[in-house]
């Protein structure tokens, strides 16, 4: 008995923070009104990123960790296991979210009190996390088999997000340039680019922005063979969950083949594309042309814009479609734009409305890509990199669902991740780890008090 409550007082003054003389110190700081400046690192239990906690209650009911971890055979002696894929995942997204997007930042932040309670260890007396050769291990152990059931859990991941299934869905699907620096496989050269690249395909719920598919694929643009084939496991999918709802998918034209268009139609799906021109078209647009420019001639207007649909079919297609042209003219001249649909309705609802609306899709993008940098896939093996593309891809669905919780009339509803990250996640907090509790102060000139509490209690309300 003694013994053990030697080993517990030595075991407290083991994780007891150092407060020494020995401590670094700031050099070099002038005082403020005659008063020195004395600055040192001895603050104890710290962390730079306290709002990293709310991202573990979000995460909980997400349940994306757990999600992929269940896709991966773990093959190692779990007597010699300290970190479990579910854990290294875990790290890995929070660690994302606050802007650490390198394995290497793991080295240092492994030690971070605030990520290790995120991670479901004690601040001071638990283990550290997994370190960069640990989680590089774990990149480069799924195999093409298991990031296929990835890809398809995430898709019922999707479909589980929602409190009650929707009517109608529009998913937007576009892929984008992702440059590489080495000889990674899958890379090509894109003169588009102009360098070697990766061009992953993202699906997106236009509604929602929630992400559904990403899949890492060659730096070339896909062929018809290559979108339906993808299309068809994501409908496939998504109608395996949700049979009654109807979708409409939409898309740039490279993605109006006939490929995708015949699978959609057989699917009992919508679809809305857009229609690269030919000479065929130009010819059947040309009195367009000129019925917009005598229009605005006469009118005496800057700029005439009209719409005209009909039924057209190109060699390759299996039948004639419906497509619109939005024909507009100004002084420099006529320009045209063409479409193809099987929705109903007018043209200029169908263009402007429905179609032009894909716009949004590429905020989505740029939040996936720029704030939450997806597009650092440095691995070779491009099984490790379309990994690292979910990972990246549970760190959006964080972020995404922290701003989601935001009440609808605030301006963080429609904030970037950067504001996001900066606002509520980069929070200075003081862990302490007591005998009963874990005691956590965060600053109390902190000008988000309430806005944070609110988070906080929308995202618990929320929570099963």
């Amino acid at each position: 008995m003694i013994s053990v409550f030697k080993q517990n007082i030595h075991h407290q003054q083991k994780i007891r923070p150092a407060m020494n003389k020995d401590n670094l110190f700031l050099p070099g700081l002038s005082p403020v009104e005659s008063l020195e400046i004395h600055a040192r690192f001895d603050g104890g239990s710290l962390s730079s990123d306290g709002g990293v906690l709310i991202l573990r209650e979000i995460e909980k009911r997400l349940n994306f960790s757990n999600t992929l971890a269940s896709c991966l055979f773990d093959e190692r002696d779990p007597t010699r296991t300290i970190h479990d894929y579910a854990t290294m995942i875990r790290t890995r997204m929070f660690a994302i979210c606050c802007g650490y997007e390198d394995c290497d930042d793991l080295d240092e932040l492994r030690h971070d009190p605030a990520l290790k309670i995120a991670c479901e260890r004690l601040p001071q007396s638990g283990p550290a996390l997994a370190s960069q050769p640990t989680l590089s291990r774990l990149e480069n152990t799924p195999s093409w088999r298991e990031l296929g059931r990835m890809g398809l859990a995430l898709i019922d991941l999707f479909c589980s997000s929602f409190s009650v299934i929707p009517g109608h869905i529009v998913l937007d699907i576009d892929d984008t340039t992702d440059r590489t620096y080495g000889g990674q496989q899958l890379c090509l050269f894109n003169t588009h680019a102009q360098g070697y690249c990766f061009q992953p395909i993202h699906i997106y719920d236009a509604a929602s922005g929630k992400p559904v598919c990403f899949l890492l694929r060659a730096g070339k643009r896909p062929s018809g063979e290559e979108a339906a084939q993808v299309l068809r496991h994501v409908i496939g999918r998504i109608q395996r969950n949700w049979p009654r709802t109807v979708i409409t998918v939409r898309g740039d034209g490279h993605y109006g083949t006939p490929e995708v268009m015949d699978l959609l139609e057989n699917r009992g799906c919508f679809y809305i594309f857009g229609l690269p021109g030919n000479k065929r078209l130009k010819r059947l647009s040309h009195p367009w042309c000129e019925d917009v420019a005598t229009r605005r001639a006469l009118g005496g207007k800057d700029k005439v814009r009209r719409f005209f649909q009909t039924r057209y079919g190109a060699k390759s297609w299996s039948k004639e479609r419906k497509i619109i042209a939005r024909v507009e003219a100004t002084e420099q001249g006529s320009d045209v734009r063409f479409i193809v649909t099987n929705l109903p309705g007018r043209g200029k609802h169908l263009y402007e409305k429905v179609y032009c609306a894909r716009g949004k899709m590429e905020n989505l993008i740029k939040e996936h890509k720029l704030y939450t940098k997806s597009d650092r896939t440095s691995c070779h093996r491009w099984q490790a990199n379309q990994f690292r593309l979910f990972l990246h891809t549970g760190a959006y669905w964080l972020l995404l669902l922290l701003r989601g919780a935001a009440p609808k009339r605030s301006p963080f509803r429609t904030a970037t991740f950067e504001t996001i990250r900066r606002i509520f996640l980069k929070i200075a907090v003081r862990v302490e780890q007591l005998k009963s509790r874990i005691k956590i102060a965060l600053p109390t000139a902190y000008p988000q008090q309430k806005m944070l509490a609110l988070l906080m209690g929308r995202i618990n309300a929320q929570s099963p």
